[in-house]
């Protein structure tokens, strides 16, 4: 897993770094159990626990990484993560794996929909999604350098590589992925490699897509998103979460504030529910309609074209 091989590889040149878990996790953070047994904590299911205690821990000069499945280290945690890290700007990296359905048969309760909007939505945090392996691990690296806290939403693991060559990670910039000036793609997460695909399908129409890979959501990248709305005539947001609240809004915000020109948006994501069904993730994604195929039906709807997948 990128993160615990980039977070086991920097902690042997910085003490600061110590990661405190609510009994989850094992298979994956024993390497950094194992190595440092010193600057690890099991804390026990008491995620709410585990937030105080990593904050208090920073306060005395230590940078601390929670982690546990998707809403756990954070809905569950909302209330110490606003007053006991935002308040006083501790420096406490909250990481959850299993964005949006990566847990999907495991029910609504582990099902990740709502996590960015309610962190985007507090002062201090930093909420970056990276798209792939390769941005998983330039985030962690991108985080440790960076006082403050910060919220690193994961796959599950096993996703694809879409960047084959080092990228230019930087918090608070989007990554053009690939060029285009007919529409534009804005992803975060696990979506990207969906994007890339719908791109390629789009291509095959003679349509030219941008992709923008935003893994970073706050601070947005403003100036990447008044480009794309200057430069292409339609932008569609891409995420494996709420479009309430989370990139979709975000891009919104944006647009509605700092564009001129009207251009084509729409959001596409999750809708306003909870999935009444369990089941993997590639059959949830494509009951909202996430799948390659369901993503270039949406947009052929709102194109007014017949596009082929």
């Amino acid at each position: 897993m990128a993160f615990i091989r980039t977070l086991l590889e920097l902690a042997r040149w910085d003490k600061r770094i110590h990661l405190v878990v609510g009994d989850l996790g094992f298979g994956v953070v024993d390497p950094f159990a194992k190595e440092f047994p010193q600057r690890f904590i099991n804390v026990g299911v008491a995620e709410q626990n585990m937030t105080s205690i990593a904050a208090g821990m920073a306060l005395c000069g230590k940078m601390v990484f929670t982690y546990s499945i998707g809403n756990f280290p954070t809905l569950r945690c909302l209330e110490q993560i606003r007053n006991d890290i935002c308040h006083h700007h501790a420096n406490v990296k909250i990481v959850s794996t299993g964005g949006g359905f990566a847990y999907g048969a495991l029910g609504a309760s582990h099902h990740a929909t709502e996590d960015i909007a309610v962190m985007r939505a507090l002062p201090q945090m930093v909420v970056v999604a990276p798209g792939d392996p390769v941005e998983a691990q330039c985030a962690t690296r991108a985080l440790i350098a960076r006082d403050g806290p910060a919220y690193l939403r994961l796959g599950r693991s096993g996703e694809p590589n879409v960047h084959e060559t080092p990228v230019d990670f930087r918090i608070g910039k989007a990554i053009k992925v690939a060029e285009g000036s007919d529409l534009t793609l804005v992803t975060t997460g696990a979506m990207l490699h969906i994007a890339v695909d719908v791109a390629a399908s789009l291509t095959v129409n003679g349509i030219r897509s941008r992709v923008l890979s935003m893994h970073t959501i706050k601070p947005l990248d403003t100036e990447a998103i008044v480009a794309a709305a200057k430069e292409t005539s339609a932008i569609f947001t891409l995420e494996e979460h709420s479009i309430i609240g989370g990139l979709g809004s975000a891009v919104a915000e944006v647009l509605a504030e700092n564009c001129e020109r009207h251009v084509l948006f729409k959001r596409l994501g999750i809708g306003p529910m909870f999935s009444p069904m369990a089941g993997s993730q590639e059959f949830l994604r494509e009951s909202c309609s996430l799948s390659v195929k369901g993503v270039v039906q949406t947009l052929s709807t709102s194109l007014g074209m017949s596009l082929s997948c």
